[in-house]
Formats: C-alpha cells, sequence, structure tokens
C-alpha cells in the first residue's frame, strides 16, 4: 500500500491535465458564437449550424474515442498516454485554426465546420483516455480520491483562467458593430451606413481578429505546457492481472456488461438530472441577471465569485467524502444549492443577496465537479469484482458518463431556447416582457430545484456506500494478491523446467 501511495508531484502534474479540456471549453462556450457572428461575419443561420453540429459531433466523438482505446495494445508508454501524446499538437494547430478568419469568399462556413469538429474530435482524444488515467495513476481508493480532488481543483481554475484570457485580451480592443439605419434620418442614413461600413472593415476588425489570435495562440501555449506536464510527470500503471492476457477487448461486449452494471446506470441516472440542472442555471444565469434582477454590468463578477467559491470549496468536499462517505457528500452538496435558488427568485432584486447566491451555487458547483469523477472509479471496482476475467473497459465508463453529459448539455441548451422564443424574448432588447422574466425564473430556479430532489430520489438507489467501497476494496487487494501468487508460482516452475 505504501508503494501505491502518490506524492503531491504526481498528484498535481496529474491534475494539471484537466484544464486544456475546460480552458479552451470555456473560451469557445462564452465566445465563439459572438466571434462568428461579428467578427468573422457568418450568417446567422450558418453560425447556428456550426454550433449545433459542433455539439453534436462532440457528444458522438466520446463513444467512439473510448472504442479505438478499448482496442488499443499497451506500448511502453502505457496504453492511454499515446492518445494524450499524440493529439495535442493537432489539437493546438485546429483550435488556432479556430480563431483564423480565411480570405476567401466562398466556403468559410466548411472551413469552420470542420476546424471545430476536428478540434471536438483531437480535445475529446486527449479528455477521455486523461479520464480513465483516474484508474491507472494508483489502485488506492483514497489515493485516486485525492488525485481527483487535485483534478477538479484544477479544472475549476481553468474554467476562470479560460475566460479570463479570452475576456482580457479580446476585450482590449473594440468590436466594430454596424447600426441599423432606422437609427438614422432618412437623408443621411446611407451616408452614416456607408461611414461605420468602412470602419467595419478597416482598422478595428482587423486589430478585433487579431486578438482572437493572439488569445489562441496563448490557449494553445497553455494546452501544450499542461500536456508535457501531465505526460512527464505521471506514470501509468497496470493491473498485474492484465499481465496475464494481451488479447483485445471486444467493445461492443464490454459495453453491454457496462450498461447492465446497475451501479453504473442508477450513478449515471442520477448526475444527469443534476448535470441537467446546473446546465439551465448556467446556460441562463447571464440572461436572469441582466433582465431579471437588471445587474447588466454586474454578471462578470457575479459569474467570478461562482467559479472563485467552487475553487475554494473543493478541498473542502474532499474532506468531507472522505469523513463522511461519498453518498452523504452527494445529499449535502447537491442540496445546499436549493434554497438560495428558491430566495434569489421569491426576494426583491438585491445585489448583495446575488452575490450570496452565486457564492453558494458556487459550493454546490465544487461538489457537481467533484464527486461524479470521485464516484465512477468505485463503480469500476465494483464491477471488476463482478466480472474478474473482463479488462480494459475503464474508457468506456468514462467515455459514455461524458456523451451523457454533453448530450445534457444540448438538452438544456435547446428547452431554454425553445422556453425563451415561445415566451416572446426580444433580442437585444433593453428590457423583456413579463412572461420572459418569470419563463427565466422557471429556467434558473423551479426547474432546476425540481430536478436536483429527482436526482437525490434516484442517488437513494445507488448501491456503493462506504461499507461496501470498504468490502470492495478488500476483495480486490485480495484478487491481486492471488493473482501475483499465481503469477510468481508459473514463473518458478517454468524457472525449474529451463
Amino acid at each position: 500500500e505504501s508503494r501505491e501511495r502518490l506524492s503531491v508531484c504526481s498528484k498535481l502534474c496529474y491534475a494539471v491535465g484537466g484544464a486544456p479540456y475546460q480552458i479552451t471549453g470555456c473560451a469557445l462556450g462564452f465566445f465563439l458564437q459572438i466571434y462568428l457572428l461579428d467578427v468573422a461575419q457568418v450568417d446567422a443561420f450558418y453560425a447556428s449550424i456550426i454550433l449545433f453540429a459542433g455539439r453534436v459531433w462532440d457528444a458522438i466523438t466520446d463513444p467512439m474515442v473510448g472504442f479505438f482505446i478499448s482496442k488499443t495494445s499497451w506500448t511502453r508508454f502505457g496504453r492511454l498516454m499515446p492518445w494524450i501524446m499524440f493529439s495535442t499538437p493537432f489539437a493546438i494547430i485546429s483550435y488556432f485554426l479556430i480563431w483564423f478568419v480565411p480570405d476567401i469568399s466562398t466556403g468559410q462556413v466548411m472551413w469552420y465546420l470542420v476546424f471545430y469538429c476536428a478540434f471536438q474530435t483531437l480535445v475529446t482524444c486527449f479528455h477521455v483516455p486523461y479520464s480513465a488515467l483516474t484508474m491507472f495513476i494508483s489502485r488506492e481508493q483514497s489515493e485516486r480520491d485525492s488525485a481527483t480532488a487535485y483534478r477538479m481543483t484544477v479544472e475549476v481554475l481553468g474554467t476562470v483562467l479560460g475566460t479570463a484570457i479570452q475576456g482580457q485580451i479580446v476585450g482590449k480592443v473594440d468590436t466594430p458593430c454596424v447600426g441599423s439605419p432606422f437609427f438614422f434620418g432618412l437623408t443621411n442614413s446611407s451616408v452614416a451606413m456607408e461611414e461605420l461600413n468602412m470602419t467595419h472593415d478597416t482598422g478595428s476588425l482587423t486589430d478585433t481578429r487579431n486578438a482572437y489570435m493572439i488569445a489562441a495562440g496563448v490557449i494553445g501555449g497553455l494546452y501544450m505546457l499542461c500536456a508535457l506536464i501531465l505526460l512527464l510527470g505521471v506514470r501509468e500503471r497496470r493491473e498485474s492481472c492484465e499481465l496475464q492476457s494481451d488479447e483485445p477487448v471486444s467493445f461492443f461486449q464490454g459495453l453491454k456488461l457496462v450498461m447492465n452494471h446497475g451501479p453504473y446506470i442508477k450513478l449515471i441516472a442520477g448526475f444527469l438530472f443534476t448535470s441537467l440542472a446546473f446546465m439551465l442555471l448556467e446556460g441562463n444565469f447571464a440572461l436572469f441577471c441582466t433582465y431579471t434582477l437588471g445587474f447588466r454590468n454586474e454578471f462578470q463578477n457575479i459569474l467570478l465569485a461562482i467559479m472563485l467559491s467552487a475553487t475554494l470549496t473543493i478541498p473542502f468536499w474532499q474532506w468531507f467524502l472522505t469523513r463522511f462517505g461519498k453518498k452523504t457528500a452527494v445529499y449535502v452538496g447537491i442540496s445546499s444549492a436549493i434554497p438560495f435558488l428558491i430566495a434569489v427568485v421569491l426576494l426583491d432584486s438585491n445585489l448583495f443577496v446575488t452575490y450570496v447566491v452565486a457564492v453558494a451555487a458556487g459550493i454546490s458547483v465544487a461538489a457537481a465537479f467533484l464527486l461524479p469523477w470521485s464516484m465512477l472509479p468505485d463503480v469500476i471496482d465494483d464491477f471488476k469484482l463482478q466480472h474478474p476475467s473482463s479488462h480494459g473497459h475503464e474508457a468506456i465508463f468514462f467515455s459514455f458518463y461524458v456523451f451523457f453529459t454533453k448530450f445534457t448539455a444540448g438538452v438544456s441548451l435547446g428547452i431554454s431556447t425553445l422556453s425563451l422564443d415561445f415566451a416572446g424574448y426580444q433580442t437585444r432588447g433593453c428590457s423583456q416582457p413579463g412572461q420572459v422574466n418569470f419563463t427565466l425564473k422557471m429556467l434558473v430556479s423551479a426547474v432546476p430545484v425540481g430536478l436536483i430532489l429527482l436526482s437525490l430520489l434516484l442517488f437513494k438507489l445507488y448501491p456503493i456506500d462506504e461499507e461496501k467501497r470498504s468490502k470492495n476494496k478488500k476483495a480486490l487487494q485480495d484478487l491481486r494478491e492471488e493473482s501475483n501468487s499465481s503469477s510468481e508460482s508459473d514463473n518458478t516452475e517454468l524457472a525449474s523446467i529451463v
């Protein structure tokens, strides 16, 4: 057990590997739509196709990459590390080209569609094996849980970093806009529009495009640095019981076994509703602050409060789940946002209350970040005990969890957009109709609270508590010792024959 303990340096190197996915994801999530419409000047219809197709393709690639990883043989670098190693440079190139405006009159839509989907594929080739790497840095549950806490802290910091880098660099340049001719008199509207278009096509737009490429270069450099730290600072360990066989694992047989594993399905179901709740809150929080609460100029600060609160409370949740158990941490952590979500809607618009709610939401966000990745390895351990002769399914567990999470993100985006559209949302309006404000209250309060309560009911069915974890840990240790003794006896017998 002492040999299985990870140093703080190893945990930090492992944790840093989670930053690229979050940094690039935040930059794309907050800025890609504005970039396509205002900087690259892609038609809104085609921009929506690019964004939607990219999301769909991103979800599809997770099980695809999980399939190919399960067919990958072990190398001297491991089975997962080569995927991270070879995907990194191509991911950085494709990410940079997303933020580059090609000097072509036709084919611009195809340019962004190809490179957006290419980047989503390559970052999946990084993130899926990185997620599965949790099972191969140590065989001790406590060490994996500790490393996961380090990882979640760095990932939350990555979300802050991605938003800050992109926002600060791009924010220094004023993105030009084109006014509507209806705001000018009939006699001078054409002249005013001509002047605006000249400004739009010259210095300001060029500076804005350069700023986006500079931000892409900085984020690409961080992506490379984090990948190098991961590759040089973490060693992928192979289970001794897997050394006895190098036969490729059937992906579809493994997928059938995984999807028939009860604890995995119950865990996924619970966190699906939790993810949907927090994604609805995240996706509509800016509109809620701007129109319903009237804090148009405070949104960035409120968002920063959420992220900083989440970052600072991840160590607390790691201590809490170690002290009181993971199921208890789920009940307390996820439900802690409920009273504050209700309060922000029922009370009058108050900036102080909004900041209190932001901090409380950050505490729950930290729990939602940490707990799924901390509980998935327990499910895999339980699966190994029930199927001791079936190996190499770790990537399936992690990739399908990510797939369902991304699918949930698409569902939440569709629900929000349709609901606001039916309510009569006015694009770029200074204020919104009462029905829109009511809908926003539902999307950030009532619906998330209902989904959180439903997820807590599903977690009651999750069978792996602390007692079950302890039994599994002892059983796995006995299985490894039996496997090791079997290998030693085989080696002794072979030596005697020789």
